[in-house]
């Protein structure tokens, strides 16, 4: 049974799993860090019962550590701890690679690694940024290495259910071959779209003023740390370029099909992106991943969204979340709603209809 954690790193990933353990699973949380900044303020709100900027032996008796540092250092910080934790303590890590880490750390006897990665984190970084929602509702991969005993596995899952998110076991190659299209990639496309911007822009910098919408959406991501991308981009460089070969393809399709004036080709190629695209609409895959939302358009007022909340809540209808569109240039919808089925969907669809609001599914 997991009592006791330890996070090492404590930047805005490993302080929101600090905060879920304390507060939601009421697990008592030690930390290390190489800035003690972020140890002293976690410390003083009661986030933490002890840290430490030197000493790894404050881990001694943890039951579960987070190593929450960049990807190239998560190796060399499970072997210093090895000979310092007791063997029933699970070593997990928090990295956006898998693969390179779990060949090289179950090589390691009697270790009991269980490779995750969290999808879920801001442009914000730091412990300030933390907060213990973070991985509500998020995916959670983990990536077991092969020795681990099943009871171990079974902890760590239930666990990741506790601070709200959902755990996926996948294998660590498949993982990043997954990440490498869906996430590495995009921050690289992201990083390069704000770079072009930033060259082609003219002393008058109209292209910053006007930045916004969905170019200001797509490039949100562009914002996150240059070190960790860095080191994800080393560690899983093979995968990352065989995406971008892929990708680079498809933008030079819709380069050809405009040289050659080919507008049908190129409507047919926003055709295709458009009905993948929407093919991830919630409730889409696998049953136990469904989740059900829609919008409502709503006036910008006092006690709107409480007027919303009411007439649901009088229905005994669960919400999950509620999100207020900011970016509504390719979406109808002011207020984004996510329930528990489809039932309630179609429940509260009606009763805010036959209260006068414009509903959007």
């Amino acid at each position: 049974m997991i009592k006791k954690a330890g996070i090492l790193g404590f930047g805005l990933i490993g302080g929101s799993i600090a905060l879920a353990l304390k507060n939601r699973c009421n697990i008592k949380v030690v930390g290390y860090s190489r800035s003690e900044a972020p140890l002293k303020d976690a410390y003083s709100q009661g986030v933490l019962s002890a840290y430490s900027v030197t000493d790894l032996s404050v881990f001694a008796d943890c039951d579960i550590i987070f190593l929450c540092t960049p990807v190239n250092k998560i190796c060399e910080y499970a072997r210093q701890l090895m000979p310092i934790i007791k063997k029933s303590c699970i070593i997990t890590d928090a990295g956006s690679t898998k693969g390179e880490i779990y060949k090289e750390l179950s090589e390691i006897e009697g270790i009991n690694f269980i490779g995750a990665h969290p999808m879920a984190g801001s442009e914000k970084t730091g412990f300030s940024a933390a907060k213990d929602s973070l991985y509500e509702n998020a995916f959670y991969i983990l990536t077991p290495s092969p020795h681990v005993p099943s009871k171990f596995i079974d902890e760590y899952t239930q666990l990741v259910k506790k601070i709200g998110a959902i755990p996926i076991v996948m294998n660590p190659y498949k993982h990043d071959h997954v990440v490498a299209a869906i996430s590495h990639v995009p921050h690289i496309i992201a990083a390069g779209l704000v770079n072009t911007v930033s060259e082609l822009d003219d002393e008058e910098h109209d292209m910053h003023m006007l930045a916004a919408g969905g170019f200001k959406d797509i490039t949100r991501i562009a914002s996150s740390g240059s070190e960790m991308w860095s080191s994800i981009c080393a560690e899983n460089r093979d995968e990352i370029l065989n995406v971008i070969d892929v990708f680079a393809s498809n933008i030079d399709k819709f380069r050809s099909a405009l040289v050659d004036e080919d507008y049908k080709r190129i409507y047919s190629l926003f055709k295709s992106a458009r009905e993948f695209r929407n093919s991830f609409s919630d409730g889409m895959g696998r049953s136990s991943l469904k989740t059900y939302t829609f919008k409502v358009d709503i006036t910008d007022r006092p006690g709107a969204i409480a007027d919303v909340v009411k007439i649901l809540s009088d229905l005994h209808i669960n919400i999950k979340n509620i999100g207020i569109m900011n970016n509504r240039e390719y979406s109808d919808g002011v207020m984004k709603i996510r329930l528990e089925s489809d039932a309630d969907v179609k429940k509260s669809a009606d009763i805010l209809r036959k209260n006068g609001y414009n509903v959007i599914l």
